[in-house]
């Protein structure tokens, strides 16, 4: 579990507010990972479209990419959520083991 690597009992340090860094930035990327993709897959697909067939409309990139990103976030939007709860969660029950250390209780 990602809460018994941590402080094990004794007050926060450097180590776990890295950790917890660490676990946030890679949430982000991996969480903004399908919208990214999705978008560059469809810019792609469309830069070959209008390369082979000279249609230089700057609008037609952006319509389907913003279609394709909403998809995206719909389709993903529950495993999303329950990533973030999962990191909040962690985050929630790892603050009583640090206020107990140093002798604020909290109820």
């Amino acid at each position: 579990d990602f809460l018994d690597s941590l402080s094990g009992g004794r007050a926060m340090n450097a180590f776990d507010i890295l950790n917890f860094t660490t676990r946030a930035m890679y949430l982000m990327v991996l969480l903004s990972a399908p919208m990214l993709g999705s978008a560059l897959l469809v810019g792609l697909l469309i830069s070959l479209l209008q390369a082979t067939t000279q249609v230089q409309e700057q609008t037609l990139t952006f319509v389907p990419k913003i279609i394709v990103t909403f998809l995206m976030a719909a389709l993903t939007g529950t495993w999303i959520g329950q990533q973030l709860y999962s990191f909040a969660y962690d985050i929630y029950t790892f603050i009583p083991k640090i206020t107990a250390n140093i002798g604020i209780y909290v109820k």
